[in-house]
């Protein structure tokens, strides 16, 4: 015979001729030659020597083991005192019953929604990561779930995470702010057949996000056709001198007319304007001499205007001086003031005669 001896947090499986005979606890015993044992540490997982199930009939080794069974479209989440320590794949594994706190979280992952208790900081562990899918709907998105080709849900804004599996999943997200739509470089013929360029901005909100995008392709661009064909329609029906008296309503006309193709799209028509209008080379240089034309006619009209009031007034004065001698020597004597104020030095050479000319202009006559 033989003196083994197990310490503490030990077990020992005896096999007498190789097959299963008896678990030990801490302690010492005495095997016979044909008896070998060994031992294991409860500390540590359990890994059977043979099959489990054979030792699994032992009373004593079915109390002192867990056993967890893992099938084929599961994954278990072992924790260690509270500590996440590893996932568990498809098989059988044992723990020992001991002074380790074990616990365990089994999930489905054969489907799509992650139902079980686990927090976000263990879907995004190293040791569960690999088995979960996450998508990210930012706050102004919202975003339409297809699993397996089929339509499922609309998700609002937020982080979802789903099982990694075979089962195919598509998000399609659509921004639900105000945006803008560029309707550029539009060449377009008025009824009297003028050609004209026009550069317009539209802009828009998705309001209904099945409507866009699970009954229509492609609806941005359904938009802008329907915008551009709605400016089409309003500039052909005018002429070009019409149709520049007419500019400022072109904006609520489209609009108006846009707003029914935009309902049926799941969008909203916030506002419409044309940027410029641009003109032909020929067009232009016509125009620019209209405007010219009328420009001068324009200052010719006040020119002759202003001629007219300043003859009238001068008749009005004339009349006046002519009835008033007095009102006569004034105006002379304001514009001898007026001679004066720009000479510095008179020089008089002659007879008498020219100075009593000047005494008669500067002093009044009594």
């Amino acid at each position: 015979m033989k003196r083994v001896m197990i310490n503490a947090y030990q077990v020992g499986l005896v096999f007498k001729k190789g097959a299963f005979s008896r678990m030990l606890k801490a302690g010492t015993y005495w095997l016979w030659p044909s008896e070998a044992m060994l031992v294991y540490e409860l500390t540590k997982p359990f890994t059977a020597p043979c099959e489990l199930n054979i030792l699994l009939q032992d009373v004593d080794v079915k109390e002192a083991l867990q056993l967890v069974e893992v099938r084929d479209n599961e994954i278990v989440l072992q924790y260690e005192n509270g500590l996440l320590k590893q996932v568990l794949t498809s098989g059988r594994y044992t723990f020992w019953n001991s002074v380790i706190q074990y616990a365990f979280i089994r999930a489905d992952i054969s489907k799509i929604w992650i139902t079980e208790m686990i927090d976000r900081a263990t879907l995004l562990s190293k040791q569960v990561a690999p088995y979960v899918r996450m998508f990210n709907v930012e706050n102004a998105e919202k975003a339409l779930l297809f699993i397996d080709g089929r339509f499922d849900r609309v998700l609002d804004s937020g982080v979802y995470y789903w099982w990694k599996n075979n089962i195919s999943i598509q998000v399609g997200k659509v921004d639900i702010r105000q945006q803008q739509l560029e309707i550029a470089g539009q060449e377009i013929l008025t009824r009297d057949k003028a050609a004209l360029r026009l550069n317009a901005w539209a802009q828009y909100k998705v309001l209904d996000i099945e409507k866009a995008l699970l009954r229509n392709k492609e609806y941005d661009k359904q938009l802008y056709t329907a915008f551009q064909l709605a400016l089409r329609e309003y500039i052909c029906g005018l002429g070009f001198d019409e149709l520049l008296e007419k500019k400022d309503a072109i904006s609520a006309w489209v609009v108006q007319k846009v707003s029914d193709a935009a309902t049926v799209l799941g969008v909203q028509v916030v506002g419409f304007g044309i940027r410029d209008i641009i003109l032909p080379g020929d067009v232009k240089e016509i125009m620019n001499q209209v405007l010219i034309a009328e420009k001068k006619a324009q200052a010719n009209i006040i020119m002759r205007r202003e001629e007219t009031a300043s003859t009238r007034s001068l008749l009005n004065t004339a009349k006046l001086m002519e009835d008033n001698p007095m009102l006569l020597k004034l105006k002379e004597m304001e514009y001898v003031e007026k001679i004066a104020e720009k000479i510095n030095n008179i020089s008089v050479s002659g007879n008498g005669v020219l100075i009593d000319q000047l005494r008669q202009i500067f002093i009044a006559q009594k």
